[in-house]
């Protein structure tokens, strides 16, 4: 009855370990991805991304249009070999 009370106590001493062990790799996760964005605040995504006006949906189709049509500013005043 001993050993079965140590080896529960020793089951139970080994989940809380492990489960800690998940939350300190969790935290530091986090750190490391503080350090590489230098942002501490974690942004949450919206379910759905929001509608665009119709004028903003304009502008944007015409600006696509733009980029697409020819030659960039840049290629316009730079010649290929100085890109």
């Amino acid at each position: 009855m001993v050993e079965f009370l140590w080896g529960a106590l020793a089951f139970i001493f080994r989940a809380v370990n492990f489960v800690l062990g998940i939350a300190v790799a969790i935290s530091r996760m986090q750190r490391l991805a503080r350090l590489f964005t230098g942002s501490d605040a974690i942004v949450e995504v919206p379910p759905e991304p929001k509608v665009l006006p119709s004028a903003a949906q304009r502008a944007l189709a015409e600006a696509e249009a733009r980029h697409h049509d020819g030659a960039s500013f840049i290629d316009k005043y730079v010649s290929p070999s100085r890109k």
